[in-house]
């Protein structure tokens, strides 16, 4: 598990800026999985835990790139179309902002619960304005295990976003996680599937119908 400090590196950063302009999928397996409403969901195996990592890539229209960065930072508006949060919360840890996370698992599976450090910049790469969020678990004593709920290890994403143009986003998604258990890897894999298509479809439901919602709610904007 990496450190909690936001100690995220410059790398990371301009790593996955580098995606919006050349998807890094040349020299190893990644699968297309599935294309829907402009946007592609890309998966490979990984090898040490026979999961799958992901990689999202597309454009959503009439979404700007700072309305959507917002949104996607929002954990009380996540609350409200996420039917899997439990509960979603920051905490201070020690000068550390970190999210604590259950999120709900059918009968009889126990929840999983994550607890990650994020850290947001805007960066400027070759007079292109990109937002980038990056997330990885973390371990703070203040936040210890529950008991009846498997706590999610390792967990790491990335998300890259840029104006497309005109008036919507060009974005980039890394996205894996082990739930841990014992739940066979081959229905992870499943159920992972299953829960990518549904997110991306969800995700871009909120990022259009209702951003308008959110935008005219008790948020401002930094547009």
């Amino acid at each position: 598990m990496e450190p909690a400090a936001g100690c995220f590196s410059e790398d990371r950063f301009r790593e996955a800026c580098a995606e919006l302009r050349q998807p890094a999928l040349a020299g190893a397996d990644w699968q297309l999985l599935v294309e829907t409403l402009g946007i592609s969901i890309y998966r490979l195996l990984d090898q040490q835990s026979g999961l799958y990592e992901y990689k999202v890539f597309g454009v959503l229209e009439d979404c700007p790139p700072a309305l959507l960065a917002d949104v996607y930072m929002d954990l009380d508006y996540r609350k409200q179309w996420d039917q899997y949060v439990k509960e979603l919360y920051e905490q201070e840890c020690d000068g550390e902002t970190v999210v604590y996370w259950e999120v709900k698992y059918p009968f009889p599976m126990s929840n999983r619960d994550y607890v990650y450090v994020r850290q947001q910049r805007e960066l400027d790469v070759e007079g292109r304005k990109i937002h980038v969020v990056l997330a990885q678990s973390t371990s703070v004593p203040q936040l210890g295990e529950r008991p009846g709920v498997i706590r999610v290890k390792r967990y790491k994403q990335s998300l890259a976003i840029e104006s497309d143009g005109k008036k919507g986003s060009k974005v980039f998604m890394y996205y894996f996680d082990n739930p841990g258990g014992q739940i066979p890897s081959w229905l992870i894999n499943w159920a992972a599937k299953v829960r990518s298509q549904e997110r991306t479809v969800v995700a871009i439901w909120i990022t259009t119908d209702c951003l308008g919602v959110w935008r005219h709610g008790d948020h401002q904007s930094t547009l």
